[in-house]
């Protein structure tokens, strides 16, 4: 049974990362930066989704998260969503996490950037972490054709 319980969570986060996923393309086609996000319920509706917009709208904290969480609009509580983001948030993101409580993060793929996640499981955030090829690729195409605008987004000289 425990089996049978941790492949439907899969299947459920899976359909729920294409979200974010196609929001990162979104992003990629305007010439941004490849990195998307959605919130969701606990039972799977989407509140909101939004992409990486630094680039489009010169806006240093247009990150994925941070354009969902905006999208989303004034919660009463934030404690049972689920933050699903293409890519491991990064400090800022992170933090956005944490001081709003969101409970849950699925993580597209953490190897190009683990960002924050220890810091968000240490302070009580489950976080799942699918190491998503097609995240991976799609952000690692990025990263190969535009390195300074990718170091300018994790704050690297």
């Amino acid at each position: 049974m425990i089996v049978a319980e941790m492949n439907d969570d899969r299947e459920r986060y899976e359909s729920m990362l294409a979200v974010a996923l196609q929001e990162a393309r979104y992003g990629r086609s305007e010439g941004g930066i490849p990195i998307g996000a959605a919130l969701f319920t606990l039972d799977g509706r989407l509140v909101s989704s939004g992409h990486n917009r630094r680039v489009q709208q010169g806006d240093p904290t247009m990150h994925g998260e941070t354009d969902a969480f905006r999208r989303a609009g004034r919660q009463k509580s934030y404690r049972d969503l689920i933050m699903v983001t293409t890519l491991a948030p990064c400090w800022y993101c992170s933090g956005l996490i944490r001081q709003f409580h969101i409970g849950k993060v699925i993580v597209g793929e953490s190897r190009t950037f683990s960002g924050g996640i220890e810091w968000l499981r240490e302070n009580g955030i489950e976080v799942v972490d699918l190491d998503d090829s097609a995240c991976r690729e799609l952000l690692e195409g990025y990263i190969r054709e535009h390195p300074e605008i990718w170091n300018e987004d994790i704050g690297e000289e």
